[in-house]
């Protein structure tokens, strides 16, 4: 199962609005067979492990991070394809959290008078696919905010130098995170000061670009920004209100940008309209790399479900200095947005938080 969990993880920045999967096939203690899902559309890791099976898998063993399918959807019903090749015994992950699936997948197999055998190594291969099964089981994107501060939490200078708070190593760790997920998400602030790509950059690496959501209450983007005139093969989206003019979305539109017109909420994007739009276009996953004012209103309309910090031993100092979070913050420590599931991990100097919000605890 630890070879199948590594297999499936090769599948990442591919696969999405899909989950990451992994299959092995044994007979005789000898692996005969190792596949994954490579991506969206594509066949799924069971299938793969017999396309690649170097001995007839009548009588083995299968071992696969998730419950086959039952159902047709852009490919044939796996657990079918189980029976057919002639498997003896399955040893599942988990259980599949779609509706579609849940539990059928094992029915067919045992009906069938498979072995099958459930919840090995399953706290894992949950954390895996965390985003798939929040999106499955919501149509909800998962969202991770993402922040790097100083050690006195600052993100800039008094002169809004940012360049660099955090090393390369945790900026590369970044980059793996925007080739996770399948949108990147920042504010009119950001543009306008930062001007960025929000593309991925890793070396060495074939890495796909996430969507880009710039969320712009009256579209102040200038039509020159990056963001507008970039080739990749991934889209740019703007989220405003009816406080747009009509004219600059229609440039906007002209740069090949797609638009969202959120209600307005007091006086900006509606967040939470916002979150569920994109999920309905199959962003499964959002990286949110706002500014402070973005990341509080985050964070308020509870749209945030997992916290990564980045914390440099860098003093910067200054009272004009900005933060991670701003917008009108809480009046009481009791009322303080909380983390739980706490992890750290260090990047050379650098210390990264990774947390997940508590919601109605």
């Amino acid at each position: 199962m630890k070879r199948a969990i590594q297999l499936s993880k090769e599948g990442i920045g591919y696969t999405s609005p899909n989950p990451l999967v992994g299959a092995v096939i044994v007979k005789n203690q000898k692996i005969i067979g190792e596949g994954y899902h490579e991506f969206y559309g594509g066949a799924h890791a069971e299938v793969n492990a017999f396309n690649n099976a170097s001995t007839d898998v009548k009588g083995a063993t299968m071992y696969v991070t998730l419950e086959p399918c039952s159902h047709y959807g852009k490919t044939p019903p796996c657990a079918k394809s189980i029976v057919e090749k002639g498997i003896s015994k399955v040893v599942i992950g988990m259980k599949d959290p779609n509706p579609l699936v849940s539990g059928k997948g094992i029915e067919i197999l045992k009906s069938n008078g498979i072995e099958v055998v459930t919840g090995v190594l399953e706290e894992e291969i949950k954390k895996l696919n965390e985003i798939f099964i929040k999106y499955i089981m919501t149509n909800i994107p998962f969202c991770i905010l993402k922040t790097a501060m100083t050690l006195d939490g600052k993100i800039c200078t008094k002169t809004g130098d940012s360049k660099w708070i955090s090393n390369e190593k945790s900026r590369e760790y970044v980059h793996k995170l925007r080739h996770r997920v399948s949108g990147i998400m920042v504010g009119i602030g950001t543009v306008l000061e930062d001007n960025p790509s929000l593309t991925t950059r890793l070396q060495g690496v074939k890495v796909s670009d996430p969507t880009r959501i710039i969320v712009d209450t009256s579209a102040r983007i200038p039509l020159e920004s990056k963001v507008l005139n970039l080739e990749s093969k991934s889209k740019t989206i703007i989220a405003t209100t009816e406080m747009a003019y009509k004219d600059k979305l229609d440039a906007i539109k002209q740069k090949g940008a797609e638009i969202i017109i959120t209600p307005l909420k007091n006086g900006k994007v509606d967040l939470q309209y916002l979150i569920k739009e994109l999920g309905k276009r199959n962003v499964d996953s959002i990286l949110l790399e706002g500014g402070g004012q973005l990341n509080y209103s985050a964070l308020n309309e509870e749209v945030v479900d997992k916290v990564i910090s980045f914390i440099s031993p860098k003093i910067i100092g200054g009272t004009g200095s900005k933060t991670p979070v701003g917008g009108d913050g809480k009046e009481k420590i009791k009322d303080a947005f909380m983390l739980k599931d706490i992890k750290l991990i260090k990047f050379n100097e650098d210390i990264m938080i990774e947390g997940y919000l508590r919601k109605g605890e």
